[in-house]
């Protein structure tokens, strides 16, 4: 029996659009940062190591927020640094380093719109855990919904802080389907 039916069409083309529209916002979430010799990531968080968390352990530690050394590794003095350092600048006050709190603390270009591999991971996985069995429609909608509290100012700025807030999501604490491996 073939689906020729007017609503089957309707249904083939929907999904073709709705297609077309993740491929999109897929584009355009998936921008790097690019700077003279490397890629800077556009959070950093608890667990977080490198270059970028040096950065912030020395912006902390010169405006004396910070008293832990410089290592490179985003542990529980330099999280505790940031929320002071948010707190005091009037950002969300989340304890991660987002584009936001990058920008205050002069450390890169961060600016929205711009997001790491690990944020679209992150992103996929709360999508696929919130929506699933639901239509692509919805599956979109809860993208967008992370998307637009990374942007409203009573929200975290990073996709992570967003996700992982107290009560965000149903899924979270549930089935822990946001844990991302480290």
């Amino acid at each position: 029996m073939k689906m020729n039916s007017p609503g089957a069409k309707f249904k083939k083309m929907l999904a073709v659009c709705l297609a077309a529209v993740l491929l999109f916002a897929v584009g355009s979430i998936a921008v790097y940062k690019q700077s003279a010799n490397h890629s800077t990531e556009v959070l950093s968080k608890t667990g977080s190591r490198g270059e970028e968390v040096r950065q912030i352990q020395t912006k902390l530690k010169s405006k004396g927020i910070y008293s832990g050394s410089v290592d490179g590794i985003y542990g529980t003095l330099t999280k505790d640094a940031v929320k002071k350092f948010q707190k005091s600048t009037g950002l969300t006050v989340d304890g991660i380093a987002g584009p936001k709190t990058l920008s205050a603390l002069g450390i890169g270009s961060a600016s929205s719109g711009q997001y790491s591999s690990s944020d679209i991971y992150l992103l996929a996985k709360v999508i696929a855990a919130e929506a699933r069995g639901e239509p692509y429609i919805g599956q979109v909608a809860v993208g967008a919904v992370v998307l637009n509290r990374v942007q409203h100012a009573s929200f975290p700025d990073s996709i992570a802080g967003v996700v992982y807030q107290p009560g965000a999501f149903s899924c979270e604490g549930r089935h822990r389907c946001v844990q991302v491996d480290a």
